[in-house]
C-alpha cells in the first residue's frame, strides 16, 4: 500500500471513530449479548491498533507495536474524557476504556505472533 494511502486510512478511521464516539448513536445492531457495547469498543480499537501499526511498520523507527499501542490507548482515553466533558449523552466509562485497551492488546499480540511466524 502506498504510504500516503495508509496515513489517509488511519486518519479517516480515527476521525470516523471520534465522531461515532461523540454523537448519539441510534439503532446500533445488537449482537445478542448484554455487553454488545464492550464488543464494539474492543473491535473498534483492535482495528485502530492494526491501522496505526500498518502505518508505522515501514518507517525506520523501532518499537512500532509499542508506539501504535500507545497512540491507540491514548486516543481511547482522550475520547472517554471528551465524552464526559463535551457531550450530554455520553459519560466517561472505565469499562469502555478497558474494552478499548483489551482490543489494542489483543491486536498487538496477534501482530507479535504473526511477526514471529513470519521470521521463521
Amino acid at each position: 500500500m502506498h504510504k500516503y494511502f495508509e496515513l489517509l486510512l488511519v486518519v479517516t478511521y480515527s476521525i470516523v471513530l471520534t465522531v461515532a464516539s461523540l454523537i448519539r448513536l441510534n439503532k446500533v445492531p445488537s449482537l445478542g449479548s448484554s455487553f454488545d457495547d464492550k464488543i464494539y469498543h474492543f473491535l473498534a480499537y483492535f482495528v485502530l491498533m492494526l491501522l496505526w501499526y500498518n502505518y508505522f511498520r515501514r518507517k525506520t523507527i523501532s518499537n512500532t507495536i509499542l508506539i501504535s499501542a500507545s497512540i491507540a490507548i491514548g486516543f481511547g482515553l482522550i475520547i472517554e474524557i471528551l465524552q464526559n466533558k463535551i457531550t450530554e449523552t455520553r459519560v466517561f466509562d472505565l469499562n469502555d476504556l478497558a474494552a478499548n485497551t483489551f482490543g489494542v492488546i489483543f491486536a498487538a499480540l496477534i501482530i507479535t505472533f504473526y511477526r514471529k511466524l513470519k521470521l521463521k
